[in-house]
């Protein structure tokens, strides 16, 4: 007689397949509970517990909450990702300490929660709220189990839980939190208005605020009797564009002192920085990815007031890019505006020794974390898309002080590359 695990097990492995009829065999042998004491109760024991196993190994591996919630959604669909919440909720509740308190924070940003009573029930009550069958059911988290047990091992950005490193505290130097309440003010507002020259300028200002703050820290930093290390987050590329997206992170990251390192084939860019500049980095991509696609459809409406029907991939991925490399220059003007400021202060000699060994810092963890990266070379799919994206990030100053636009210095926007892991 087969033991629910061994019934698992042949499912998973007839999933993983090529041969769709087993697979629907082995599923149907789960559904009913075939030949097993309590049948289909068993079964969901059997999976719920392998489910909360794969998951909890994965922390080891580099995963974190929101990453697998992410690519859950991505490769499986919303249901998925909603089940991988569900088990990264009951996986906390089986987790020995100590758990870091940046761990709870993702989880209640995900809405992680216990909202049923019982393990053995989960499958049934799952079915229920999601409105499908059991046989659906089962299939979608057979399905999950696979992607669970399957993924490979990434960068570990700061130690899981319970680990001894997770216990640490950071950051010192205060958390900045009034800081980052005004500069999520400043966002939103850029967010909300129809005006591109006001959006900029408060999105500059916001630049401004968060660089100055990082120096600050930085300064504090220094004097501690232990100081940070360079920390790591990810942030989604997701269709459609993921290459655009990977780009704006690359750019915001630059203009904060940080690596980007895009995995296209898991759907992230991973940025590595020090906390107070990884937290201006995440509020800028969010607010500037909104801000783009804002401007992009703007740019639609134009053409189509003048006329034109043509709407092409190729003009809005290329929109996207040069409003990237655009911005990135401007929010560069502003970390370079706040670093002048900072230099004209008393004590100021310590400014550029502690700049250049933070970033000589972050370079090394890059190297340690990937050995090796390769360049994507950015390619113009749309001419019209290009001149309309770089127009539309250039129409004002970043500096609220000022309408009057710069001509882009530095790199040629032509030949901007966007790291990511060499396979």
């Amino acid at each position: 007689m087969p033991d629910p695990d061994e019934l698992v097990a042949d499912a998973l492995a007839a999933a993983r397949g090529t041969d769709v009829r087993a697979a629907e065999r082995q599923l149907d042998r789960l559904v009913v509970g075939a030949g097993i004491a309590d049948g289909p109760a068993a079964v969901d024991t059997a999976l719920m517990a392998r489910l909360l196993r794969g998951v909890g190994r994965l922390w080891g591996r580099g995963w974190q909450p929101v990453d697998l919630a992410r690519i859950a959604a991505r490769r499986l669909g919303p249901p998925a990702g909603r089940l991988v919440v569900d088990l990264t909720a009951a996986q906390r509740r089986d987790q020995p300490d100590p758990v870091p308190a940046w761990w709870d924070d993702q989880l209640a940003g995900l809405d992680a929660a216990l909202w049923w009573d019982d393990d053995r029930r989960y499958l049934t009550a799952w079915a229920a709220r999601e409105g499908t069958d059991r046989i659906a059911a089962l299939r979608d988290v057979v399905d999950v189990l696979a992607l669970v047990e399957g993924l490979p091992p990434i960068a570990v950005l700061r130690p899981p839980p319970g680990t001894a490193g997770a216990a640490m505290v950071t950051p010192r130097g205060g958390s900045g939190s009034r800081m980052l309440d005004r500069v999520r003010a400043l966002l939103a507002k850029a967010e909300s208005t129809t005006f591109p020259a006001e959006a900029e300028a408060l999105t500059g200002k916001a630049q401004e605020l968060m660089a100055r703050h990082s120096i600050d820290v930085a300064l504090v930093e220094a004097t501690a009797e232990r100081t940070d290390v360079p920390g790591g987050v990810r942030l989604g590329t997701e269709p459609p564009y993921p290459g655009a997206k990977a780009l704006l992170v690359q750019e915001v990251a630059a203009a904060n002192r940080c690596e980007s390192i895009w995995s296209d084939d898991l759907g992230f860019a991973t940025v590595l920085g020090f906390p107070a500049e990884l937290a201006a980095v995440e509020l800028l991509y969010t607010s500037l990815l909104v801000q783009a696609t804002a401007a992009m459809l703007r740019g639609r409406t134009e053409r189509r007031s003048k006329g034109s029907s043509r709407r092409t991939k190729g003009y809005d991925e290329s929109f996207l890019n040069a409003f990237a490399l655009r911005i990135g220059e401007r929010l560069r003007s502003a970390t370079d505006e706040a670093s002048r400021e900072a230099a004209q202060e008393p004590g100021a000699e310590r400014l550029l020794p502690v700049l250049a060994a933070r970033t000589d810092a972050v370079r090394e963890r890059l190297d340690d974390l990937f050995p090796g990266i390769t360049s994507k070379r950015l390619t113009i799919a749309d001419e019209e898309g290009w001149s309309s994206g770089t127009s539309a990030a250039d129409r004002a100053s970043l500096d609220p002080a000022s309408r009057a636009p710069r001509p882009l210095r530095g790199r040629p926007a032509r030949d901007a590359g966007v790291g990511r892991p060499a396979r």
